[in-house]
């Protein structure tokens, strides 16, 4: 679980921080930069799990020029930023296991990961420069400080002292930087108990993270951490891909473009005899939480010994089933999304832009509490049907906004550009995210919070545009005040 995440120096992101819980919904107008922060979630789980080249190579925009890692500091088009500052504050498993099947326990499950990278620009034949490993940090939390650092409501004894484990012993950060005796910058792993010397390597020649490097569980405190980032990923779901029938062989869960649908939800229906409900069961309760969203009587896997295909198929009031291919693209991701919601397998950070799309006006409550359901209920214990699983997403539809709203003020940010003065007293525009007036993040907030008619304005927007779309306005009681000033322009 991601609880805070602080970047500096990546894309339009100076001096940005925040505060995530079990679910978060990110709103605001378009290219004010709500994505970056996905971004950099996304970078983080790639700076986990592949070279430093690489990582930036997958970031969103990068790929048209060929992954320049320049692309991703932070300009204004004069100047650039040096230097790309990473922080993430993390709840992770108590249990681990490496590739080898080997199980282990790391020495705590709440900790900080910090990075830092710079760039080197190419020599000699070498067409790009490259990211150089300038700091990095792997350290615990003090469980006592849980209490004011989770800023969203939880049970401390169901969920915070069910999830925080474990004291280190340990006179050293997991992972820290360093200059030895001959003035050279190296990356420390320590042991996670007393006793053996930290293993130092060489920051500058780094080719990746030290955190993506351990592979046993010899070192589980920072194989738990590179296994929490790794789980981070960007859900974009694609209807094609939905559509698709699934081969046997195919693996049984859910891509992150939402292939694999049909394998996924015929391996939760079809599981072994006393893992849980029979496959009647299973797709009744998925048909039934369609139903909020479109008439359906039953849904079904077709199994297609012939050809080994297993095909998704939904069937109308009026009878007669209906295969994927035929299906809306948003009943598509409704029902991917649905899925996902039944498989305990699901866990980590899950990020999405724009839920709402392809979901008629009338119908974005129904997508409002799914979303929010798939995320890990704080105030319940952690089971097999509350997952320790977090969403992430952003958009910029009233409809959903006043939903979540009404739902969870707590759960609501609102993007917005604001000025950011740096180190030369130079002033850029950069993203920050506020909480409403009010709610339980405004009392923790750090840039201020909004009150209700500064959002107001966004909420109901000109009638023209919107007409009297169910959802499409927030009753609230607002004074008289400037608007969302900046995010107009």
């Amino acid at each position: 679980m991601l609880t805070r995440l602080e970047v500096d120096g990546f894309k339009n992101l100076l001096g940005f921080a925040v505060d995530f819980g079990p679910f978060t919904c990110i709103a605001g107008p378009n290219a004010v930069g709500k994505s970056n922060v996905f971004d950099a979630i996304d970078f983080l789980s790639a700076l986990a799990d592949r070279s430093l080249l690489e990582a930036a190579s997958l970031v969103r925009t990068t790929h048209s020029r060929a992954g320049d890692p320049r692309d991703l500091f932070w300009t204004d088009g004069v100047r650039r930023a040096a230097v790309m500052r990473f922080a993430a504050e993390m709840i992770v498993s108590p249990h681990v296991e490496d590739a080898f099947g080997r199980r282990s326990e790391p020495s705590t499950t709440y900790m900080r990961y910090e990075v830092h990278l710079g760039y080197e620009a190419p020599t000699g034949l070498a067409t790009r420069g490259r990211l150089v490993l300038l700091h990095e940090k792997l350290e615990h939390i003090r469980r006592d400080e849980a209490s004011k650092r989770l800023g969203f409501k939880h049970s401390a004894k169901k969920f915070r002292q069910a999830v925080l484990r474990g004291r280190p012993t340990g006179k050293h950060p997991f992972i820290y930087t360093e200059r030895n005796v001959d003035g050279q910058l190296v990356i420390n792993q320590s042991q996670d108990k007393h006793g053996g010397r930290p293993s130092p390597s060489p920051a500058k020649s780094a080719q990746a993270t030290l955190a993506s490097g351990v592979a046993t569980t010899e070192h589980p405190t920072i194989l738990a951490a590179q296994k929490e980032m790794q789980s981070w990923r960007r859900l974009a779901l694609e209807p094609a891909a939905m559509r698709e029938p699934d081969a046997f062989s195919a693996p049984n869960t859910l891509g992150v473009d939402g292939s694999r649908l049909a394998a996924t939800l015929y391996s939760l229906a079809n599981r072994q005899e006393g893992e849980d409900a029979a496959p009647e069961e299973v797709y009744a309760a998925l048909a039934n939480r369609m139903s909020d969203l479109v008439p359906v009587r039953g849904i079904r896997v077709e199994r297609d010994d012939k050809r080994e295909l297993l095909t998704l198929e939904l069937e109308g009031l009026e009878g007669g089933f209906l295969p994927a291919r035929a299906l809306s693209d948003g009943t598509l991701r409704f029902l991917a999304l649905a899925v996902l919601g039944i498989d305990p397998r699901e866990r980590g950070v899950i990020c999405m832009e724009e839920p709402e799309n392809g979901i008629h006006p009338a119908r974005i409550e129904a997508m409002v509490e799914l979303v929010c359901s798939l995320a890990v209920n704080p105030m319940e214990e952690l089971s097999p049907v509350n997952p320790f699983r977090q969403i992430v997403i952003n958009t910029h539809s009233p409809g959903l906004i006043r939903f979540v709203h009404s739902r969870d003020p707590d759960a609501l940010l609102f993007a917005k550009l604001a000025g950011y003065k740096d180190s030369e007293t130079s002033t850029a525009r950069v993203l920050r995210l506020l909480p409403v007036v009010g709610s339980r993040r405004a009392a923790m907030a750090e840039g201020g919070s909004l009150e209700l008619y500064e959002v107001l304005d966004y909420l109901q927007p000109d009638p023209r545009t919107y007409g009297t779309l169910p959802g499409a306005q927030l009753n609230l009681a607002a004074s008289e005040g400037q608007g969302w000033g900046e995010m107009k322009e």
